[in-house]
């Protein structure tokens, strides 16, 4: 049988490097292709040239045997191709059907006809079994359907093959659940789907066949019939990687953080913390489980004086910093690594060796009073690029030419190259590969071991099962549980981050 998709020997080079090296790669009719890769193996680069967003240097692409050239993202949907990016390319204030038929209306004379666009999109909908209300605005919508919004969309344009990147990234356990079904129904119907993920165990459960990429080039393909976590994780990296961290049971002592009743708007004037009271001691981590927007971006900001809170206070060793800023904050003790490295991580625009030092540089050895010390700011930062495997060009490189994964890395060195007090870690492996998110676990863990106090905030609940002594799961903007990671079960919490509590079922 022809393959859906193939590419053979795709190249494309970058100033200073060879993005993707004589890839080959093969996509059969009604198959689920995992990928996988570390940050700046090429998978996205792969997946640009596919989706005619760059031209690949050397090499060719085929669909249905046929030779292809891919001009644009509008040329790669005429032919049959559809993406799900990650962040969702949705806008909220319009309805689903308004969304999904945006740049390719329906009209009746110079009128869109939204009633028989939304007689398509359900009908549609149906046949595939995803479940969306055509009518409802997509800011109302729970992350999971909005998620099929996005699929239903790249099927109304024709989509026989589907890139998913990144898919359960901000889905609970269950919501993955439901995806996967949807994906193999999907693959029954036809369809053929690229899935591209860091989840190894996920991908485990929904490939077929299994390629990973490593320093641009293909290392190698199985099935996960022949594959487990380790193996793939091995070919990923080219070493063996611990997966689950070792960590020796938290011995918590005295009280670092407190939260005492605080409420938070968010940027639209609304509640998005509501009245929370949380500890967080010296020497154990407390993580807070929750999909995505449900106030943590907020707490976190109000904790670290990135914002001031609506109402409550907030203590760092019985001293009240709130809403008096981040210099204070940091003075304090506080590292932070942010969940928008962009925004409140990094200075795009600074050097690797500037960005080492955002806390630092008005301090010994990088000031001596209004005099900044360059050659200490720059022996800093080639310290930490090579304990922290930072990839660059040099401590010279501008930040903004450096991979998002590589980004991450230079937030998360500067944060724990300094004695912290406690430390709020918001998704700090988010976008990196199962090396370097080996390396930042084992870095938490040895902050906690000396006696730091840490919260960890994150959507991927692996993550805070397999770093967390506590578990906070927030919902709505309120903490609905406070649970020992010795009595958490994976099921239960998924659940709570659903806001499915005990007596919601009772109900």
């Amino acid at each position: 049988m022809t393959p859906a998709l193939e590419v053979r020997n795709l190249t494309k080079r970058f100033p200073g490097i060879v993005a993707n090296d004589a890839v080959n790669f093969t996509l059969e009719k009604g198959e689920i292709h995992a990928l996988l890769g570390e940050n700046g193996a090429g998978k996205s680069t792969l997946m640009n040239m596919l989706y005619g967003l760059y031209r690949p240097d050397d090499g060719e692409i085929l669909l249905d045997g046929h030779v292809v050239h891919i001009n644009g993202a509008n040329d790669a949907i005429r032919r049959g191709l559809g993406m799900v990016h990650q962040h969702f390319m949705l806008v909220p204030t319009l309805t689903v059907a308004e969304n999904i038929i945006l740049g390719n209306e329906v009209v009746n004379g110079v009128l869109i006809d939204i009633a028989k666009a939304q007689r398509q999109i359900a009908d549609l909908a149906k046949n595939f079994g995803l479940d969306i209300p055509v009518d409802a605005y997509v800011h109302d919508l729970p992350v999971g359907v909005q998620q099929r919004v996005e699929i239903v969309k790249a099927l109304y344009r024709g989509a026989d093959i589907l890139i998913l990147d990144e898919p359960t990234a901000v889905l609970t356990p269950q919501e993955a659940d439901d995806l996967f079904v949807i994906i193999n129904r999907l693959k029954q119907q036809g369809k053929s789907i690229i899935f591209i993920s860091h989840k190894l165990r996920e991908v485990l459960a929904i490939a077929d066949h299994i390629s990973v990429l490593r320093r641009g080039k293909l290392v190698g393909s199985t099935t996960p019939a022949h594959a487990t976590e380790a193996i793939l994780a091995s070919m990923m990296v080219g070493r063996d990687v611990v997966l689950h961290i070792e960590k020796s049971p938290a011995s918590p002592t005295a009280t670092v953080l407190e939260v005492h009743g605080v409420s938070a708007l968010d940027d639209r004037g609304s509640v998005a913390v509501n009245d929370i009271s949380f500890m967080v001691r010296a020497g154990e981590i407390v993580g807070i489980a929750g999909v995505q927007g449900n106030g943590q971006t907020e707490l976190v900001e109000a904790i670290t004086g990135l914002s001031a809170p609506s109402r409550g206070q907030v203590f760092i060793n019985g001293r009240a910093i709130t809403g008096l800023g981040t210099n204070v904050a940091i003075d304090a003790g506080i590292g932070h690594i942010p969940e928008d490295r962009h925004h409140h991580g990094l200075v795009l625009s600074y050097t690797v060796a500037e960005n080492m030092v955002l806390s630092t540089y008005d301090i010994a050895p990088f000031a001596n009073g209004m005099v900044i010390n360059h050659q200490a700011i720059a022996a800093q930062a080639t310290t930490l690029v090579e304990k922290y495997d930072v990839r660059t060009s040099g401590v010279d490189a501008l930040a903004s030419t450096l991979s998002g994964g590589n980004q991450q890395k230079v937030v998360v060195a500067r944060e724990l190259a300094r004695p912290l007090t406690l430390l709020v870690a918001a998704q700090p492996t988010r976008g990196l590969d199962v090396g370097s998110i080996e390396f930042i676990h084992k870095s938490i863990v040895a902050q906690r071991d000396q006696g730091c106090a840490v919260l960890l905030v994150s959507a991927e609940l692996d993550e805070i099962l397999s770093l967390s002594d506590r578990i906070l799961v927030m919902f709505h903007g309120q903490i609905i549980a406070d649970i020992p990671a010795s009595q958490a079960d994976r099921n239960h919490i998924g659940l709570l981050m659903a806001g499915v509590t005990q007596e919601s079922t009772n109900e």
